[in-house]
């Protein structure tokens, strides 16, 4: 088949027809290593029973995603790992950059302990166009605990070196950017280290919250894990409450008792009220999450926010911020927008949070996460698996957004996902997002 040529049964690309049904991917997500020489307390492989193997992307596998290179809006060149441990990094940028349109760009994050002035000469005359360094503190030694094994130094390095070799290869259109994981320890430093970035030549910035893959670093997040909606409706029958001077924190007290006196009746009520307008509005709500939340770290994430945004206009940094808690409007830019990822097996998968097998602590509790897997390009073509039926069919599920809410849900977690091998969830859907917090607007990644 030529690389031209539209797959048999594939849906012929229109104005209208979104990413997700072309008959091509228009971002794929290539991890060349799950090595790393880093050993981060807040990354997926320090967390018992990772079940990733390490290795690195080969040239003879890479090359096989070349008949998708002429139809990529973006190819992301990272996973797990350290993208600069894989030695043919250059090779496949060069090779994609024959293929892919000249509005596609190439890209990868790193942490950029590696990026000597040769090698980011190598990468900028090969043809990158994107690179994302992880920053997440503005101070050394905030720096040295979030990052074990890093220094800031080596970063400043690694801008100067980047810098240079734009200017040596006339490439000044080369965006340097950088990702701050916002953890509670670290959450004060994001508008110095905003400041920093900036002036060492950042044009953008990606701030993400961390995802704790453990109950140790569950503490650590500073996302507050109810969602926008069912904040706002919450906030209406506190206030409710409050004028009629009842404790909505003793409604499960009132719930159960055999007589109740008029108070507590009066609470039952209100939050019988408050479930049947959720209903109504369609929004999932936890009350006993509701009546735990932390408002006041919510508020300090918030005003950190908009000290933040500040500095990103003071600077002209273009800046994406997280939300500052869960997004109940689910959507999913990893499908939406057409990506498509590959592990260094050659596995293809939908996105990151089915990309590997791991646990997290993402919701308040332990969640076993199984890999989606719809091929691998040792057996099949990439434009084959990405047409295959059943991936076209989950795609296509996701995007209708019909799967529940287990973070807002009470009952969670259940033996729907808590479960070896994922079958179906409470809609009697088979796709495994009601758990994944991504399409909830916390976790952003370069995209």
């Amino acid at each position: 088949m030529s690389e031209n040529a539209r797959p048999s049964g594939a849906t012929a690309p229109t104005a209208v027809t979104p990413p997700a049904l072309r008959a091509h991917p228009a971002k794929l997500f290539v991890e060349t290593t799950t090595r790393c020489n880093l050993g981060c307390f807040m990354c997926v492989k320090q967390t018992a029973g990772c079940g990733m193997t390490e290795g690195e992307m080969s040239p003879e596998r890479f090359a096989a995603l070349e008949p998708a290179f002429p139809h990529l809006e973006a190819l992301l060149l990272n996973g797990i790992g350290e993208p600069l441990l894989n030695p043919g990094l250059e090779g496949f940028i060069r090779r994609a950059r024959r293929s892919m349109p000249a509005t596609g760009w190439i890209g990868f994050q790193s942490n950029g302990l590696l990026l000597t002035e040769s090698r980011a000469l190598s990468l900028v005359e090969a043809g990158l166009d994107r690179i994302c360094l992880s920053i997440d503190a503005a101070s050394p030694e905030t720096f040295r605990k979030v990052r074990e094994g890093g220094e800031l130094l080596a970063v400043d390095r690694a801008f100067a070196a980047l810098a240079a070799a734009k200017e040596r290869c006339n490439r000044p259109e080369v965006q340097v950017g950088i990702e701050f994981v916002v953890m509670r320890s670290n959450l004060g430093e994001l508008p110095a280290a905003l400041r920093w970035a900036a002036e060492h030549g950042a044009s953008f910035a990606i701030v993400t919250h961390v995802l704790p893959y453990d109950e140790q670093h569950a503490g650590e997040a500073a996302y507050g894990n109810c969602t926008d909606e069912a904040m706002v409706l919450f906030h209406e029958y506190k206030a409710e409450a409050d004028r009629q001077g009842l404790d909505l924190s003793r409604y499960f007290e009132a719930r159960w008792k055999y007589t109740r006196n008029p108070e507590s009746q009066r609470i039952v009520n209100l939050v019988d009220a408050m479930k049947g307008a959720a209903k109504e509005r369609d929004i999932f709500i936890d009350l006993k999450k509701l009546l735990q939340l932390d408002g006041a770290m919510i508020a300090e994430v918030a005003a950190v926010f908009a000290q933040a945004a500040a500095v990103a206009r003071e600077y002209g940094l273009e800046l994406r911020l997280p939300e500052v808690t869960l997004r109940e409007q689910r959507r999913c830019s990893f499908v939406e927008e057409g990506g498509t990822f590959v592990s260094w097996e050659g596995d293809v998968s939908p996105c990151y949070f089915l990309w590997h097998r791991y646990s997290c602590f993402a919701s308040s509790w332990l969640q076993q996460v199984q890999p989606k897997v719809f091929g691998n390009l040792e057996q099949r073509g990439i434009l084959d698996i990405w047409n295959d039926p059943a991936y076209r069919s989950f795609r296509e599920n996701v995007l209708g957004y019909d799967y529940p809410n287990c973070s807002a849900c009470g009952l969670a977690p259940c033996d729907y996902v808590q479960t070896e091998e994922f079958q179906q969830d409470c809609h009697i859907k088979d796709v495994p997002c009601g758990s994944c917090l991504w399409c909830m607007g916390v976790f952003q990644c370069l995209r």
